[in-house]
């Protein structure tokens, strides 16, 4: 997983409450695993309406997503935050998400940022024609325009994302602890190694 420390660019006015994860990558698109093209169906429903903001030459590849209420909700798959990834996507900004989404963005370098509506709806606006960045190192969102708004994030999750870690990145930065505890293990009870 790659670092995430500042998110910056355009950002998708997208504003929509409760978009379930079957929203973000319908179903059918659910027969791989793997990451790569998911993309395409992301959104799909959404991309199905005249003048849908994803398919603006403005936002193509833009890395940060603006969003209603209960973001992510529905099923737990996984392959939303794919989906989002290969579109470009390392941040959302909401004022609620579904925690199982949550956990499963921040487990694949996706900047999940909770903010009050308020907030929201300024950075709506702004988003239309300017860039907007998002901070992990600071907690703060910014815009051009000097609006600063603070977020929180659960201090784990944070270092996580700022060090490009999932459990499997974190487990194996202790290899040479874990290669020290199995060497005494194995000298203390040799009747536990293999022989």
């Amino acid at each position: 997983m790659t670092p995430v420390r500042i998110v910056e660019g355009r950002a998708i006015p997208l504003g929509r409450k409760n978009i379930d994860t079957d929203v973000i990558i319908p179903a059918h698109y659910l027969k791989t695993i793997s990451r790569v093209g998911l993309g395409r169906g992301a959104f799909e429903t959404i991309r199905a309406e005249p003048g849908n903001l994803f398919d603006e030459p403005q936002f193509a590849r833009a890395p940060i997503l603006i969003a209603g209420d209960n973001f992510g909700c529905g099923s737990s798959r996984e392959h939303a935050a794919w989906a989002m990834l290969d579109m470009g996507i390392t941040a959302v900004i909401a004022p609620s998400y579904s925690d199982i989404f949550s956990g499963n963005a921040v487990k694949n370098g996706i900047v999940p940022v909770v903010l009050p509506q308020a907030a929201v709806d300024r950075l709506l606006e702004v988003a239309r024609d300017h860039p907007i960045t998002v901070d992990l190192e600071s907690c703060t969102v910014t815009t051009p325009f000097q609006d600063r708004f603070a977020f929180e994030m659960d201090p784990f999750r944070r270092e996580c994302l700022l060090g490009g870690l999932d459990e499997v990145g974190m487990t194996m930065a202790q290899g040479a602890r874990i290669d020290a505890y199995e060497r005494g293990a194995a000298a203390d009870r040799p009747w536990l190694s293999a022989a």
